[in-house]
């Protein structure tokens, strides 16, 4: 596979989404893709994160607010984190959940204990977009479940994890934890890379049928933070072990290119976000599956690995509460005529 330039390391028809960028300089170092539009998943929650941290800066809430599970955040799909209605924890350790463990649910109830409720918030993650130059981008949920109108572009994560890293260096932490315990259940975070890439910082990954295996990552070495969009991978090992490489010769000075700085990419705004669920999700995905691993074997048995390097995991305790003064409580259902 070469490294450099535009080449692609499957057919062009099948190509996904990367993007790696020097964040300290903002120059594009490779590309394929970067303004395709595409289902975020819950790299979505990237941008609750910023909302959230915005309203901190401004004083609107504390990281000691309550987030208290209502019905309509415990009703989420994909849920892990066996939460119930009325059940409390700090804004702090709400991050943490939806962050690391990725918790769909926690992300709702984070969306309503800053906003009015959920709508207001992602009214206000729609125009954080826009002001900080995400020309693909629409939200339309704080945790990225499937939604049409939930779409974004390789090019608009890039500028929104080191608008994050730049902007809060403050909270960096909470990209940071491999690991988050709720009432003493631990949930591990699918970003291999911390503790098996040293000098990764975060950010987030994502999965959907619809989008495949997303990730938006950031690291250090050396004096130089370097950024890396994936989206569309099949697996998690290649996710991880694709990312991986791409820091490898990011950091290793291999990647080169002659695009400028990531703000002059184009998106394509006159497309829809591919949909990966036939490939995926369907009988056809033990075929696909076996070309994206001879295309990208790095990881598999008798293949180099990127990810060598053990590296200290962190972990982050949470305990929760029943928050005895919340007023959601169900509608009586009509007495039977």
């Amino acid at each position: 596979m070469l490294i450099i330039g535009f080449c692609f390391a499957v057919h062009p028809a099948n190509a996904t989404p990367v993007l790696v960028v020097d964040a300290g300089t903002r120059e594009v170092l490779y590309q394929e893709e970067a303004g395709r539009p595409w289902y975020p998943a819950s790299t979505t929650k990237l941008m609750t994160a910023l909302v959230v941290f915005e309203a901190l800066h401004a004083t609107e809430r504390t990281l000691s607010t309550p987030v208290t599970m209502s019905r309509n955040a415990v009703n989420q799909p994909f849920v892990n984190s066996d939460l119930t209605v009325d059940r409390s924890m700090t804004l702090e350790d709400a991050l943490f959940a939806m962050l690391t463990a990725s918790a769909n649910d926690v992300a709702v109830a984070v969306a309503e204990s800053v906003a009015p409720d959920e709508a207001s918030f992602i009214g206000r993650m729609n125009e954080t977009a826009k002001r900080i130059g995400l020309t693909g981008t629409h939200f339309a949920s704080p945790n990225g479940l499937f939604d049409p109108q939930n779409y974004t572009t390789a090019r608009d994560l890039a500028i929104l994890g080191m608008y994050l890293d730049q902007k809060f260096p403050e909270y960096r932490h909470f990209f940071q934890a491999s690991a988050v315990t709720i009432d003493g259940k631990e949930l591990m975070s699918n970003n291999e890379l911390l503790t098996r890439f040293p000098g990764t910082i975060g950010m987030k990954t994502g999965f959907l049928c619809a989008s495949g295996r997303t990730f938006v990552g950031l690291a250090a070495q050396n004096g130089r933070r370097i950024m890396v969009v994936l989206l569309g991978a099949t697996t998690e090992r290649e996710r991880n072990e694709r990312s991986a490489k791409f820091l490898t010769e990011a950091f290793s000075g291999q990647l080169a290119s002659e695009t400028g700085i990531v703000d002059t990419l184009a998106n394509q705004t006159d497309t829809k976000p591919e949909d990966m669920r036939v490939r995926l999700c369907t009988s056809q995905a033990e075929s696909y599956q076996a070309s994206r691993d001879a295309a990208f074997p790095m990881g598999l048995a008798g293949h180099q690995s990127y990810l060598h390097a053990p590296v200290q995991g962190v972990t982050h305790v949470i305990n929760t509460w029943i928050n005895w003064n919340a007023a959601d409580v169900p509608i009586p259902l009509p007495r039977p005529s």
